[in-house]
Formats: C-alpha cells, structure tokens, sequence
C-alpha cells in the first residue's frame, strides 16, 4: 500500500472516529474532522502533509501524490 492510499484511509478513519465521538459523547469532537478537513484540503495545494513525512520515513513507497 502507498503512502497517498493510507494517509487517505487514516484521514477518512480519523473523520468517522470524530463524528461517532461526536455523536457519543460531545460536540467538540468536531473540531478534529474540521483539523482533518483543513489539513487535506491544505495538502491539495502545497503537497506538504505530515503524515506522509512520517509514513516515507518510516521506509513505505511514496504514489504519486506525495512524493
């Protein structure tokens, strides 16, 4: 698996976990699906997204999006 399939399975895992968090036990949950967004969407225009810096350091082939 490359490095721009699991940043986005992270990012769509770390938005279903926020809005069941949300759902269950408080509204403020929220902000971590808006930090998701944001960081994604920030990603589309300057290719720089942290997780994919760690997932190439720790040895997992980049795609094409994050290289």
């Amino acid at each position: 698996m490359s490095i721009d399939r699991l940043v986005l399975a992270f990012a769509g895992g770390m938005i279903i976990f926020s809005v069941l968090l949300a759902l269950f036990h408080s509204f403020y949950w929220l902000w971590l699906t808006a930090f998701v967004g944001a960081n994604l969407f920030q990603s589309a225009f300057t290719g720089f997204c942290p997780l994919a810096k760690v997932l190439k350091k720790m040895g997992i082939s980049p795609g094409r999006a994050f290289e």
